[in-house]
């Protein structure tokens, strides 16, 4: 596959672009907004093309796909216009800044006939399929309850419009909370309905949004999922447990990019290790579902669809933090999951 990277971003060249080339397909053209930055980021990563036009690096009959990883505001416009030139989407999340424009941009790919994916990698991780198996094989019964714990530190290189970018989406909740939900969703196989949460603003740095929150969520079947993310805890790890009426899974550093973690299950026979034997590289796996998606055959491992809940259930939380109210989490364009979706 042969791509065109919408964006000169960091995720790009540290982890989404060495796991294209690891899978053998091509980075055509990256496109910067800015010139300089752009040619320096084209060098440093061996694309052969930088471009500060979008219209240019989608006109390339060297681009089958792009990758938008720019800034959040960004994400909505510039996936309609690449769905418009033909071109299959991959998204950076949030998928975009409201639940209207994210479902807006599914159907723009739906109707241009090309694939809408969102990166949110953590559905893609070896420990979170195991456990998704074990939830649906009846390992821990009916599922009561799922905790997230996805507090970490935000590098200095990060430190930028996520901390100051108003208008750009900034915030941990829609930088880590919505790959909570795409998580927590995709293990339970459930929606979100509603959400309460506590947020605030930790750090020793200039914020114009939060960066900690607190949020209880219920899910369908009144499954109650409670996540703690931040980024201002430096030394702790990460984790999600799911508790059910027959036992509990427990599973530590398996909130990160990295396909490592420790799986455990619980119940009245005593505690056993779960054996996880996919240990491949997130990104690699979902551009894989991405490439055979293209192909015809699958899905992405986190389609547009999944993405537009994501960032649904990530609004509801900050709407809430905001609001000090319980709100619900909205379903669709019209405020109901789409019966393409059920």
């Amino acid at each position: 596959m042969r791509w065109g990277l919408v964006g000169a971003s960091d995720i790009a060249a540290t982890r989404v672009v060495p796991a294209m080339r690891r899978l053998g397909h091509e980075v055509s053209a990256v496109l910067s907004t800015s010139p300089e930055r752009g040619r320096a980021y084209a060098a440093a990563n061996a694309i052969p093309v930088s471009t500060t036009e979008l219209d240019a690096l989608l006109g390339r009959d060297d681009v089958d796909a792009v990758y938008i990883s720019t800034t959040n505001e960004l994400h909505h416009p510039q996936t309609l216009v690449a769905a418009a030139a033909g071109k299959h989407v991959l998204c950076e999340k949030p998928l975009a800044l409201s639940v209207d424009d994210a479902w807006e941009m599914i159907a723009a790919c739906r109707e241009a006939g090309v694939v809408l994916a969102t990166n949110h990698h953590l559905p893609a991780a070896g420990t979170h399929r195991a456990i998704r198996q074990l939830v649906a094989a009846g390992a821990v019964g009916r599922p009561l309850a799922v905790r997230v714990f996805h507090a970490v530190h935000l590098p200095d290189r990060l430190q930028g419009w996520r901390l100051t970018g108003q208008g750009r989406g900034a915030g941990v909740i829609l930088d880590v909370t919505c790959h909570d939900a795409a998580a927590v969703r995709a293990i339970l196989g459930r929606d979100a309905v509603e959400a309460a949460a506590v947020a605030v603003r930790q750090g020793p740095w200039e914020a114009v949004a939060e960066d900690a929150v607190v949020s209880a969520l219920r899910y369908e079947g009144d499954v109650l999922v409670q996540t703690h993310d931040a980024f201002t805890v430096a030394y702790a790890r990460t984790g999600l447990e799911v508790h059910g009426q027959e036992g509990s899974i427990v599973a530590v550093d398996v909130m990160t990019q990295d396909p490592g973690g420790l799986v455990t299950l619980r119940d009245r026979s005593g505690e056993r290790e779960v054996q996880v034997t996919d240990r491949r590289d997130l990104y690699e796996a979902a551009l894989e579902a991405f490439a055979g998606a293209v192909r015809g055959d699958g899905r992405p491992i986190v389609d547009g669809v999944d993405g537009a809940h994501a960032l649904a259930v990530a609004l509801a939380v900050k709407d809430a933090a905001e609001s000090g109210r319980t709100v619900a989490v909205a379903r669709g364009r019209d405020g109901t999951s789409p019966p393409e979706d059920r």
